[in-house]
């Protein structure tokens, strides 16, 4: 049986892993275009062997919002972004989701009798297979 509120628990947890990751909602996620772009920054210096190399480091242009669109075209670059935001965000990310655990526990244990109610005279009656 489908239920509507672990749905959207499950929505939120997506949501906080999207937005913390790609900076979009997961619909974002799904229908954004892409624009992301790898620029270098910094400056080359001498290697030991006469090459040159890259002091500084790369930084991920259009990185805000990323696409599934952007990971098929470019994935070497999305995935590296992604893996910024995801080292920027991880703590925050991990807060939202441990307040979203608790709230919905807690959410749920105070309302089981409203939502018992609803599921056995709206829901049950109707018989589609959706409880609250």
């Amino acid at each position: 049986m489908f239920s509507i509120l672990n749905a959207v628990e499950a929505y939120t947890y997506a949501s906080i892993l999207s937005t913390g990751v790609m900076g979009s909602s997961p619909y974002g996620f799904l229908t954004g275009k892409s624009n992301i772009t790898q620029v270098s920054s910094g400056t080359y210096g001498p290697f030991q062997d006469g090459g040159m190399s890259m002091i500084g480091g790369n930084y991920y242009k259009g990185a805000q919002e990323i696409s599934l669109s952007e990971i098929i075209q470019s994935p070497d670059v999305a995935l590296g972004a992604m893996a910024q935001n995801f080292e920027q965000n991880y703590q925050a990310m991990a807060i939202q989701s441990l307040l979203t655990s608790v709230s919905f526990k807690f959410g749920k244990r105070l309302l089981r009798r409203p939502i018992s109610n609803v599921n056995r005279n709206i829901m049950k009656p109707l018989g589609i297979g959706v409880k609250l």
